[in-house]
């Protein structure tokens, strides 16, 4: 597995103005060097345990997002290093983020999770939720609502993946009227990142097309 060449021909297929986190899970500190080694330092990991070892045992300077659900008890873990949570999905969790924000003295960027698969593996806000958590979080000083991220139904139907991805960034753009600080929307992965971005994302979360399965 070349992740280097891998990483290189998704870089050929996208525009400058869109975001590759380079999902980490379960991958080893050597094979994430690799990328981090061509300047890249965006990673994305989905268990807090492992994010916490590989920022201990990494450079300092890689930019580390918390893309998986996050437990309000283990927010303190990341707190003082977090670039970006992606997975925000409810009040309590916003304001236990706030919490740990004000404890470590700096303000945590995140993004709100959208269900817009009909999997009830997937978590995620409903539409209507949306703009009250954004609304409240402009009341908090150390948490940024920043965007917003989802995740496709996993399936082979493009225009099942393709209309969800529709409905999140008919959202996004409707609630960027009123709350200029949206600026990221995070869909689409190594399976669906390309119809992602036809939809307006301007952050994909790849794993596999660079890594290989994961172990």
């Amino acid at each position: 597995m070349d992740i280097v060449k891998n990483f290189k021909l998704i870089k050929k297929t996208i525009t400058d103005n869109v975001q590759i986190i380079a999902v980490s899970k379960t991958k080893s500190k050597d094979e994430i060097l690799k990328i981090y080694n061509i300047g890249h330092k965006n990673f994305g990991e989905n268990k807090i345990q492992e994010l916490k070892e590989k920022y201990n045992q990494l450079p300092k300077d890689i930019k580390w997002h918390m893309i998986g659900h996050v437990q309000r008890n283990k927010v303190k873990y990341i707190a003082p290093f977090i670039e970006l949570i992606h997975s925000v999905d409810s009040l309590k969790l916003m304001l236990e983020i706030n919490k740990q924000g004000e404890k470590n003295k700096r303000t945590i960027k995140c993004l709100l999770q959208i269900k817009i698969a009909n999997e009830e593996n997937k978590f995620g806000l409903f539409k209507d939720e949306v703009e009250n958590l954004i609304s409240l979080s402009n009341n908090l000083n150390y948490i940024k609502i920043i965007g917003l991220m989802g995740m496709a139904t996993y399936t082979n139907n493009d225009k099942i993946i393709d209309r969800e991805f529709k409905e999140i960034y008919n959202l996004f753009k409707i609630l960027k009227i009123s709350y200029k600080q949206l600026s990221i929307l995070s869909i689409g992965m190594s399976n669906d990142y390309l119809i992602a971005i036809n939809n307006g994302s301007n952050m994909v979360r790849i794993g596999s097309q660079i890594f290989g399965e994961r172990n």
